[in-house]
């Protein structure tokens, strides 16, 4: 009885095994990528089960919650989508060498007339054999899909397979619904990204639906600097709800930092400080600081509006 425990434990642990290093690419049609097909849910809508309607390829759940689709489509022609680290240059989808899809985000929300909706986002990333996700400069690319509910179903209003490439080792942020106007939502990401050892800095951008399609209308700096000792900051936003615009309302980025030359060590890289604080920094051992940015919508982009308002603290 021991002996046929002992080989059916070892049975199941090659059968896991493999499963975590044999990983297969199924192709897919090029029709399943068109933006405009038609799919409809049954409530409740279940985001995994959604997202291998959307991309039939083969389900893997492999240790540490690496959930994914592995699939490859050989009748697709690449298109160019940015990558936002600027690096390797824009991202070329699908990829010939096979897809592996995640799932980033299962998001609800409702308008002001009570109607519900859903999002899904996806992570996209080149196909590894052993289902990781590698390269310190090459984004995760983000894709979206929205639905909306009708009685008992779920009808996608929406399907774009591939927007923009954000984060760092293919891994895209999680994105963050936030309202910019009347019954107008898009969604925040932050992106960061730094050398080995160094500091990440971090750029809050905002995609939203524009010219029928989903993509980056602003892109913000010095948002965020981690993994440095001797200083930081950090940033926040908020939408200025002063009823003058409908949609595209004005946003107000306050970014907030401490400095301390004395913390410094000697395994610190340089860091390329913010404009407004660079005299400080040269002048001072040490401050707090706040720096508050408008940025208003024109044409097709967030532009940032007049001079940031700049104030400093406990300066030594």
């Amino acid at each position: 009885m021991r002996q046929i425990t002992l080989n059916l434990f070892l049975l199941l642990s090659a059968f896991c095994f493999a499963q975590e290093t044999d990983l297969q690419l199924k192709n897919i049609s090029d029709t399943l990528l068109n933006p405009k097909r038609i799919l409809k849910v049954s409530d409740p809508l279940n985001g995994e089960k959604t997202m291998q309607k959307l991309f039939p390829g083969n389900l893997y759940h492999l240790a540490d919650k690496n959930t994914f689709i592995s699939w490859k489509c050989k009748s697709c022609k690449p298109s160019p989508f940015l990558d936002v680290n600027g690096v390797e240059g824009d991202q070329m989808f699908p990829y010939t060498e096979g897809v592996a899809t995640r799932l980033i985000a299962n998001i609800d929300y409702s308008d002001s007339k009570g109607n519900q909706f859903k999002i899904l986002a996806f992570n996209h990333s080149v196909h590894d054999e052993d289902g990781l996700q590698t390269g310190r400069f090459s984004g995760g690319l983000l894709g979206i899909a929205k639905f909306a509910k009708n009685d008992n179903v779920w009808e996608m209003r929406s399907f774009q397979p591939a927007v923009a490439a954000f984060g760092a080792f293919a891994r895209c942020p999680t994105p963050k619904l936030v309202e910019i106007g009347e019954d107008q939502f898009a969604f925040t990401l932050i992106h960061a990204n730094g050398g080995a050892g160094g500091a990440y800095e971090g750029y809050l951008y905002l995609v939203a639906g524009f010219g029928g399609q989903y993509q980056p209308i602003m892109e913000v700096n010095n948002y965020q600097l981690t993994n440095s000792s001797f200083i930081s900051w950090s940033g926040s936003y908020k939408i200025v709800n002063d009823n003058s615009k409908k949609h595209f309302r004005d946003i107000i980025i306050t970014t907030k930092g401490t400095y301390n030359i004395k913390a410094r060590t000697e395994d610190d890289f340089d860091v390329e400080f913010p404009e407004e604080i660079a005299t400080m920094a040269k002048n001072k051992k040490s401050f707090s600081f706040e720096i508050e940015r408008r940025f208003s919508f024109k044409g097709k982009f967030y532009k940032m509006l007049d001079k940031p308002i700049v104030k400093f603290s406990n300066i030594k």
